[in-house]
């Protein structure tokens, strides 16, 4: 894909996302036929939304995630400025059609990991994070039918980014921890003050162990000549099932001696 098609193609994902307004797909030259495409769209939209990128997300590392959005892997997007929303804040509900919230893990790095021909292994990945926190995701997609947009539509889709919530970081005692069997449990409270639903779950969904995510997303950058830099996040993906949500409702993510982290959504 040419820098025109891309530039093209991010200025209407861009105009949607503006908008709230969704779409059926890219069009000819214009709709990604692989990663790399997709990678180059979303590059494009950070350049059109210009709000200074704060970390990455990766969305589809649990087998409930992939089926929701219709993937078979991960994919990596960007989190900006402007889609950070700061404890204590509502998490504006909008036009979102997705409708859910994901309890994550969130590691913040202290190192820059720079792109190299040969995979990073998750010992030397997790040598370079400061710290980790506990986050709450809220995605969204331009697509009128995400499920069916394909892999290459959804990555040019900042990997189904919206707003995003993340705590301060939390003791250290999480380096001795095995995060892969750490119990999460996310509860939903209606505007009524009514427990609605309760998950549990674990860092165990999050691609076996949120370490293996965040290696994964490191070597996924490292592919598309991207650093990892030191100051920024990586959200790693929900712990568990995702959350059905409606406005007004109340969000809780319980991480047991890590913590918990909870929003109220605008009605």
């Amino acid at each position: 894909m040419d820098n025109k098609a891309a530039s093209k193609a991010a200025s209407i994902m861009y105009q949607h996302l503006h908008q709230g307004s969704v779409l059926e797909g890219l069009k000819g030259n214009l709709r990604p036929q692989s990663r790399d495409e997709g990678y180059q769209i979303q590059a494009r939209l950070e350049e059109a939304i210009d709000s200074q990128r704060q970390g990455w997300k990766i969305a589809a590392t649990s087998i409930a995630g992939q089926k929701h959005i219709g993937l078979g892997g991960p994919i990596a997007g960007r989190i900006l400025a402007n889609m950070m929303v700061n404890p204590g804040q509502p998490i504006p509900f909008g036009a979102n059609r997705m409708r859910v919230a994901e309890a994550e893990f969130v590691f913040c790095m202290g190192a820059d990991l720079l792109p190299r021909p040969n995979l990073y292994e998750t010992a030397e990945v997790m040598a370079g994070v400061a710290s980790l926190h506990l986050g709450l995701e809220f995605p969204d997609s331009r697509f009128a039918d995400f499920v069916r947009a394909g892999e290459g539509q959804l990555i040019a889709d900042n990997a189904c980014g919206y707003k995003f919530m993340m705590g301060e970081a939390v003791s250290d005692i999480w380096r001795d921890m095995t995060l892969s069997s750490h119990a999460v449990r996310g509860r939903v409270t209606g505007s009524d003050g009514q427990l609605r639903a309760e998950y549990t779950g674990s860092g165990g969904n999050v691609l076996d162990c949120p370490t293996i995510a965040l290696t994964w997303l490191v070597n996924e950058l490292s592919s598309q000549n991207i650093s990892l830099r030191a100051g920024e996040f990586v959200t790693t993906g929900t712990s568990t099932l995702p959350m059905a949500i409606l406005p007004g409702d109340q969000i809780e993510a319980d991480f047991g001696a890590l913590g918990r982290i909870s929003c109220q959504l605008s009605g």
